[in-house]
This record gives structure tokens, C-alpha cells and sequence, in this order.
């Protein structure tokens, strides 16, 4: 069983003066230049995005060493700058409470030993991962592809901690809290709920590990709700509080903020109106080259060895297919261990580009539902979703 320990953190502000090198994350329209820092507690080397809240992207070669992302390189998103630097193991409590037959105040120990221990792979996503690349440009953070990262997540089913405290009927929702706050008084506390039959389905779990180790602070510790095959929006961090509704939630973070078009791909025009609104929920399917970067030379005549990762969204990977002709032809890659429907499958081909030239290498994953990434990238005016078939520009010599 896993020992959790006391944990303090250094000053998150200090990350600025601690910048190392750059990286070009080639932002279309740019700017696309970002600082690497390792400033933060219990983190190697991670692209600066933001300092205050922290906004930590994961560097896109730790992709190409593994399935499971490193939890010192896994990606940061924060919505509140007040978090807390440090999280007492021996006081910290979760409380349940709202529509239940009773309320509980659960210590890290209750939850440790009190429950039965599950153990899941699952990609955690940003909703906004890759935002930098929406054209025409949406405001928030501009992200490259390295807001995600897969983890085999450890902890207890949401379900049994709702079945201990004892759901009433006419149960309809559960939301779900964090320790972080608002700057300031009149801002609404960072909260996100799920229907009471997804909270209960089995899957959702509380987790308080992740790759073998606890969570670190800044992505969590000491729990974390996990929803697997859903954005990271929902995965609340540093989980203190779960209130079992009998009404809609109505907060900020749940009914105006994250929201896509109710349309194919989450997809609208730029300046488009009377679009129907809805809460981001599934994640699509996406597949990326993680040993080649865009720009790369290679032998022309020569089998070249291309990897990477894919995932499902939702569900798990039915294929990943590679195009060196634009499209009008494809080719299977091989499909690597699967861990589990909802986290990164690793591929390998070996593609051979015949002639001297550039090319424009696509890569499209196929989910267990058939879902298909699309030919067009999608644009909405959160930047959420991007959901295209991936190119990866190769010259060959």
C-alpha cells in the first residue's frame, strides 16, 4: 500500500528566475519561443507557459520514451493562483455531503484503508491542449500538443465512497471541489460536476497515485478525481469536497465556462451566431509522430522508422494509419501493447519517401467507436478539442 508523506512546496513564483533555456513551439502567427524551467516542486524540465497559476507543458520528446508520461514532466494547468504549498496527510479530510443518508469526513487513512484499491491507465487532456495552433488565433493559454499525459492512475471508486455515505433518490448531479481558490472574493470557486450515473458508473475514481508514486503537490496531491476518457476539466485536483445535488448545477464552471458547439467536431465559423452550447465532455481521437519533429531530412529511397502514441478519446485505438501522398493512399502502422481503452497505445511503421523532395507525412488514429480523426481541423472560439488528421513534414535527401 502506498505511504503518503508530508509535503511542502518551494515558492511558485520563483519559477520566472529560474528559466534555463528556450523551446520553439512553432506557433502558427507565433509568438511560439517559450522558457524551460525546473523551478517547480517535484518537476524536471517543463515548458513555461504561465507562472501564476501554474501552467507547466510537457516537452514533446518525453513522448517518444515511453506510454506512461513521467510524473516530474507530466503537464500543469491551474485555474486559481492561491494553492496551497503544502497539504497535512495527518489533517486533511474529504467531505461527502448534499443528497446522501450520511455525511462523511474522510482522513487520507479512511480512504487508503477503507476501500477496495483500483488501478487505471487514462490520458489526462486539457480541453484547451494544442490551442496555439487554432487559426484564426483564440485567446487563453497557447498551448502546443503538450498539455496531456498518460498515467496509471491509483485510488478508490468514487462508487464506493458514494454508496458508504448512502445516495438519495432524486440524486442528479455530484460536484466536486478542490483546496485551490480565488484570488479574489467575488470570483466562483473552481467546481465541476457529472451526472450521478457517470459519478457512480464504476470508472471515476479518486486517485491518490499515479505510475506507482503519490501525486505530486502542483498536479493534485493529495487526491484527484479521475474521469477516465473525459477533458481534464473535470479532473479535479487537491479533491476536498463532494456534494451529491438534486438539481442541475448551475455554477460558472460547470454551465457558462467550457463550453463546445453542439455541432460535428465541436466545429463553428469565426463570428458565427445562434450556435448551440454544451458542456465539453468525451475526448476525441488523436495520434501523434513523437521521434520525428516536422522539418527533419531523411533518405530518400530508404525505409525511415516512424513511432508514437495514439488514443481512442473515449475508448480504445482500432487502428492508426500513416499517408506519405496526401491522403490518397494509407498504410497500417503496428499497434503497440494496449494498457487500456483509455490510454496512449504506442504505434511503429517504416514509411520510404522514394525520391528527393519534401513530403507531408498524415497520421490518423481510428477509435473502438469508429471515430476517425477529420481531414480539417476543427475551430471553436475557446480553442477546445482540435481534433485533424496530424502532419508531420519530412524532406527527404
Amino acid at each position: 500500500m502506498l505511504g503518503l508523506a508530508g509535503m511542502g512546496a518551494a515558492a511558485l513564483l520563483s519559477a520566472p528566475a529560474r528559466a534555463q533555456s528556450t523551446v520553439d513551439l512553432k506557433l502558427p502567427g507565433g509568438p511560439g519561443e517559450r522558457s524551460l524551467t525546473t523551478a517547480f516542486p517535484q518537476k524536471g524540465e517543463m515548458i513555461l507557459q504561465r507562472t501564476r497559476p501554474p501552467l507547466l507543458e510537457t516537452p514533446w520528446e518525453v513522448f517518444d520514451k515511453g506510454v506512461f508520461t513521467p510524473n516530474d514532466q507530466f503537464y500543469v494547468r491551474w485555474h486559481w493562483a492561491i494553492i496551497p504549498t503544502e497539504v497535512s496527510v495527518d489533517s486533511f479530510r474529504l467531505k461527502v455531503h448534499g443528497q446522501v443518508n450520511q455525511e462523511l469526513s474522510l482522513s487520507l487513512q479512511d480512504i487508503l484503508g477503507g476501500f477496495p484499491r483500483v488501478e487505471l491507465a487514462a490520458v489526462n487532456q486539457c480541453s484547451g491542449n494544442s490551442r496555439g495552433l487554432f487559426q484564426p488565433r483564440v485567446p487563453g493559454g497557447q498551448w502546443a500538443n503538450g498539455a496531456m499525459g498518460n498515467a496509471l492512475w491509483a485510488g478508490v471508486r468514487l462508487k464506493d465512497v458514494l454508496d458508504r455515505a448512502g445516495v438519495k433518490s432524486g440524486a442528479v448531479q455530484v460536484r466536486f471541489r478542490g483546496l485551490d481558490e480565488p484570488v479574489v472574493d467575488e470570483a466562483p470557486a473552481f467546481m465541476k460536476s457529472l451526472a450521478i450515473d457517470h459519478a457512480r458508473n464504476g470508472e471515476v475514481m479518486i486517485a491518490y497515485a499515479m505510475n506507482g508514486d503519490q501525486l505530486p503537490l502542483v498536479n493534485g496531491f493529495p487526491l484527484r478525481l479521475v474521469v477516465p476518457g473525459w477533458y481534464a476539466t473535470y479532473w479535479v485536483k487537491m479533491l476536498s469536497d463532494i456534494e451529491v445535488l438534486d438539481q442541475l448545477d448551475t455554477n460558472y464552471w460547470t454551465k457558462t465556462a467550457y463550453t463546445i458547439p453542439d455541432t460535428p467536431h465541436a466545429n463553428m465559423t469565426p463570428g458565427q451566431t445562434g450556435v448551440t452550447m454544451v458542456p465539453i465532455n468525451r475526448m476525441v481521437p488523436r495520434s501523434f509522430v513523437t521521434n520525428l519533429v516536422s522539418g527533419t531530412s531523411v533518405a530518400a529511397g530508404e525505409p525511415t522508422p516512424l513511432r508514437g502514441i495514439a488514443f481512442g478519446g473515449d475508448c480504445g485505438v482500432a487502428g492508426v494509419d500513416l499517408s506519405i501522398d496526401g491522403g490518397k493512399s494509407w498504410q497500417p502502422a503496428q499497434l503497440g501493447k494496449d494498457e487500456g481503452k483509455y490510454g496512449f497505445r504506442q504505434w511503429q511503421a517504416r514509411i520510404t519517401l522514394p525520391s528527393p523532395g519534401s513530403y507531408a507525412v498524415k497520421l490518423r488514429c481510428t477509435n473502438a467507436n469508429g471515430e476517425a480523426q477529420p481531414d480539417t481541423p476543427n475551430w471553436n472560439p475557446a480553442g477546445f478539442m482540435r481534433n485533424v488528421i496530424e502532419t508531420t513534414d519530412l524532406v527527404a535527401a
